[in-house]
């Protein structure tokens, strides 16, 4: 599973893991946490692990080369990486819509992070591109510090200090990254993020994947309903980090999620043009069809 163990998009294999949710359903599930997005597609490639928690770009840039390897989306969580667009105070006469950010300053935390192909993706659909904004990885306290000051005129800000600073009116929303709902809003399509994919070659059972898909459903409805407090409890420190600093996680993670991790071909199809607008993925990645890429087992209704 992509770290850091703080991260909000992966929260619901942690739930599901701590509240024993897979153990409930005769799931016996060991977690390795990588470092980053890479790290979890490398693990997949190499046949270290049965499922990896990772991104659909990271899976397809680091994960299986062999076409009979190929990835398969078993569950979706997020629909884009949790941030916003954001114009900071100073600016906001200035910046008032995408088109204005042609030539203005533009701060990232880390180069190279999932987000940037969204942004790349949503100016694109302005009439712009990544070379015409001057942009600035400046890390997360120093993107904060760079929009009170005005040194950069906008930023991509992480969930949940984006709501933060939108709730104390220090900075205008430009784009909404953080919800399904918001994704769909930005582009006019829905698209797919972080997810739990397997092997082609190495295929959980039906069972196993109807087993996973209803633990994690459960510990989702957990995220959206349950006291910061009672989670936390259950939950490593690790996870957990600084007690407020989860509680306003969890807060923002309410939303976050796709609804029942059920992703479409559509959505796949989308993800992989914004994805290949943003960085040409290798000749040598086989890249499967959307349709061909979905292994997943639909909960039946409850009666």
């Amino acid at each position: 599973m992509s770290g850091p163990p703080t991260s909000s998009e992966y929260l619901p294999i942690r739930v599901a893991e701590a509240e024993g949710h897979f153990a409930r359903e005769g799931l016996t599930v060991t977690i390795r946490t990588t470092r980053a997005e890479s790290g979890a597609a490398e693990a997949l490639a190499q046949g270290q692990v049965d499922l990896a928690a990772t991104t659909l770009e990271a899976i397809l840039r680091f994960g299986p080369r062999l076409a009979t390897q190929a990835p398969r989306l078993v569950f979706g969580l997020t629909a884009a990486p949790p941030v916003a667009l954001v114009v900071g105070a100073p600016h906001a006469a200035t910046v008032r819509s995408i088109e204005d950010l042609s030539a203005m300053r533009v701060g990232v935390t880390t180069p190279g992070a999932p987000e940037h192909a969204w942004f790349g993706w949503l100016l694109a659909r302005a009439g712009l591109t990544v070379a015409q904004v001057r942009v600035s990885s400046l890390g997360g306290r120093g993107l904060v510090s760079a929009l009170d000051s005005g040194e950069i005129h906008a930023a991509l800000v992480h969930e949940p200090v984006a709501t933060q600073l939108l709730g104390d009116k220090r900075v205008k929303l430009l784009a909404d990254f953080r919800t399904p709902r918001a994704v769909t809003e930005a582009f006019g399509a829905s698209t797919v993020n972080a997810a739990l994919f397997a092997r082609a070659d190495r295929r959980p059972k039906d069972r196993d994947l109807l087993a996973l898909t209803r633990a994690l459903q459960r510990a989702e409805e957990r995220i959206r309903s349950s006291p910061a407090r009672e989670l936390a409890a259950k939950l490593s420190a690790r996870v957990v980090g600084e007690p407020e600093d989860f509680a306003a996680r969890l807060a923002a993670a309410r939303a976050l999620y796709l609804s029942d991790g059920f992703v479409s071909a559509d959505q796949v199809q989308q993800t992989l043009a914004i994805i290949r607008a943003h960085t040409p993925l290798p000749q040598a990645v086989p890249i499967p069809r959307a349709e061909d890429m979905l292994l997943q087992i639909k909960v039946p209704p409850a009666r």
